[in-house]
């Protein structure tokens, strides 16, 4: 279960430190996935850089319950995701379905752990 919450805050970090960087620079690929800069696009940003904040800290204070929700959270907006963009063909939307897989199997893992 320590492992899979590492891996998990580590994906998440790993994942959302270049996408910053790239809505912030405005990078084609950024322009191209997420479109071009949007107060929708900023906020979008604010949420990522919330995240990302958020798994820094958690891989330094670990606390189960803490990284189960902020799992749970993104598991849910990444679910949604193909229906609130309307197609499964976007590279956003498909890795945003991938993550959801990885952290709900470690949010498996913490559930089954605190019950037992």
């Amino acid at each position: 279960m320590q492992l899979m919450m590492t891996v998990s805050l580590v994906l998440n970090i790993a994942v959302l430190v270049p996408v910053c960087f790239g809505i912030i620079s405005s990078a084609s690929w950024a322009n191209e996935a997420y479109g071009d800069a949007t107060a929708a696009r900023g906020i979008l940003l604010s949420v990522y850089l919330a995240i990302a904040a958020a798994s820094m800290l958690l891989l330094v204070g670990r606390n189960s319950k803490m990284i189960a929700v902020l799992l749970l959270v993104q598991v849910i907006y990444k679910l949604t995701t193909p229906l609130t963009v309307g197609t499964f063909q976007n590279a956003v939307v498909v890795s945003n379905l991938l993550i959801a897989a990885f952290h709900t199997t470690t949010l498996l893992l913490i559930w089954k752990r605190s019950d037992g």
